[in-house]
């Protein structure tokens, strides 16, 4: 063995040790002292990259369920305000359906209408004011906003919450105008716009609610299409429904038929043959028969509903103010023949369809033999939907202004528009309102729908956040029991190693025995 002084190998290469011992030592106590096992990237370079990405992610998970909660808080704001308007709809739907009572006098209604308009000025107002701090959110232009959820880009949920000003509440609304039509001879040769045959229709948003049939023609009937468009399902999607009225109040009754001039005129055979709804003209609803010239308002009255009773058609008839009333139960159409014989001298007879019908033409005749006079009052049709829609016709009249029209576009009557000072208008306000409260309703299902989502998406990042944290700790953070256990392996190695270079540093000692 070479024994030197000048170098002292053992004892370098032990100091060397217990360095590289003391810096593994001070890094576990270091972990230790602060719960963290990677201090550094020269630690674990992989295992930092991977843990600073999840601890980004946990991060932006836990700011997106913060933004949801954001947003949700926002929604039960604007859903609360929504379910107000929509209490104060319900009543001024209860207080049209008041006004549409006639038994209402003017000081009524105007009483009502005021009420009315005090809660539409209060809708308007929730729908303007309501905010969320400082943002609004039922006026129109919370429309295309963003909640972003996620922790990656693009993760976000749209949100739009269109109007509930009263303004922008009502309906879109196609109305016809119920139009009468007489003349003389069979009802067959009325009006072709009062007539619906083969190739001819009603066309409600490219959906046909009315259309002829080869070799048949049929009275147009306001009841028919109001049926029809009601239980189509594509336009119950779309949110269009309609309803018909047809009442005539015809001109004060003196007599079916007058004599006007002659010499021994005489009227035989007198009959009214009426046709309800969509009757094919080739056959009447219903007869009245044993009339006369003489027949009074009262008699006529109690005849129509006898025969209207046996042939169960939807039609009653009554004697108000010294006029006929004639109503059909779901607005449909009324077509009244008039037939019977004249004989005499130079007769000059009037068959008095004004008296019948209301808005009809008295029709006249100066000859002998039969006679045949005709009137046709087709119901009103409303159509009503909560977007615009377009209604064509073709070869009839329904809904046109004065004469049949290709396309007839929906207007729009918010609730601002209501006007219950008649009977017309607070039946017509009654739709409007329904229509505004399917708006509102629907706007609060979709936002219920929103919340909803927003719910579901903040409960499944809430358990993602708390797994990305977990894997993000099983790689950032210390294993105490496993560090612990190292580091009591480095104390005794530091001991040992301290021990040892005590010993190493005697070695040299032995030179003073060889020089003794």
């Amino acid at each position: 063995m070479a024994v030197k002084i000048n170098f002292n190998a053992e004892a370098t290469k032990t100091h060397t040790a217990l360095i590289y011992n003391e810096r593994l030592m001070g890094k576990s106590l270091l972990r230790l002292s602060t719960g963290v096992r990677i201090l550094n990237a020269s630690d674990d370079a992989a295992g930092l990259f991977i843990a600073d990405m999840l601890g980004t992610v946990a991060a932006a998970l836990e700011q997106g369920n913060a933004n949801i909660q954001t947003g949700i808080s926002a929604l039960q704001i604007a859903e609360s305000s929504a379910g107000q308007i929509y209490t104060k709809l319900q009543e001024i739907y209860v207080r049209a359906q008041r006004a549409a009572n006639d038994i209402n006098d003017p000081n009524a209604r105007s009483a009502l209408q005021q009420e009315i308009n005090n809660f539409v000025d209060a809708i308007q107002k929730i729908g303007t004011d309501t905010e969320y701090n400082g943002i609004k959110l039922l006026d129109g232009t919370f429309t295309n906003k963003y909640i972003h959820y996620g922790a990656r880009k693009d993760q976000t949920v749209l949100i739009s919450v269109s109007s509930l000003k009263a303004t922008d509440l009502g309906a879109q609304m196609v109305t016809g105008n119920g139009r009468v039509t007489s003349g003389t001879g069979d009802i067959s040769g009325a009006n072709g716009d009062f007539l619906l045959a083969e190739n001819e229709y009603l066309k409600v948003a490219e959906v046909s609610v009315l259309s002829g049939e080869s070799g048949k023609t049929y009275l147009v009937d306001a009841a028919e299409a109001a049926k029809n468009i009601n239980t189509n399902t594509t336009l119950n999607s779309l949110g269009i429904e309609a309803t018909a009225k047809n009442v005539s109040t015809a001109d004060p009754f003196s007599s079916i038929v007058t004599i006007e001039g002659g010499t021994n005129v005489i009227i035989n055979d007198l009959t009214l043959n009426f046709y309800i709804g969509q009757a094919n003209v080739s056959s009447p609803s219903f007869s009245v028969t044993g009339l006369s010239v003489n027949t009074t308002l009262e008699e006529l009255v109690a005849k129509i509903n006898s025969a209207a009773s046996a042939n169960n058609k939807p039609i009653t008839a009554s004697a108000e103010n010294g006029k006929l009333v004639l109503r059909t139960d779901n607005g449909e159409t009324i077509g009244i023949k008039v037939s019977l014989n004249v004989s005499g001298t130079n007769p000059d007879v009037s068959v008095n369809l004004n008296q019948l019908l209301e808005g009809a033409m008295a029709q006249s005749t100066n000859s002998t033999g039969p006679f045949t006079a005709y009137a046709i009052k087709v119901g009103t049709l409303t159509i009503a939907g909560l977007n615009s829609f377009v209604v064509s016709e073709s070869g009839i009249d329904i809904v046109g202004e004065t004469n049949p029209q290709n396309t007839i576009n929906s207007t729009y009557k918010n609730l601002t528009a209501i006007d219950v000072s008649t009977n017309t208008g607070a039946e017509e306000a009654l739709l409007v309102v329904t229509k505004a409260m399917q708006k509102v309703d629907t706007i609060r299902a979709q936002i219920g729908a929103i919340m909803n989502n927003l719910q579901s998406i903040f409960d499944s990042q809430k358990v993602a956040y708390d797994n990305t944290k977990e894997a993000e700790s099983v790689i950032r953070n210390t294993d105490y029991a496993k560090e612990m256990s190292e580091f009591v392996t480095y104390q005794i190695r530091m001991q040992a190693t301290v021990a040892m270079l005590a010993q190493a540093n005697t070695l040299p000692q032995l030179v003073l025995q060889l020089m003794r």
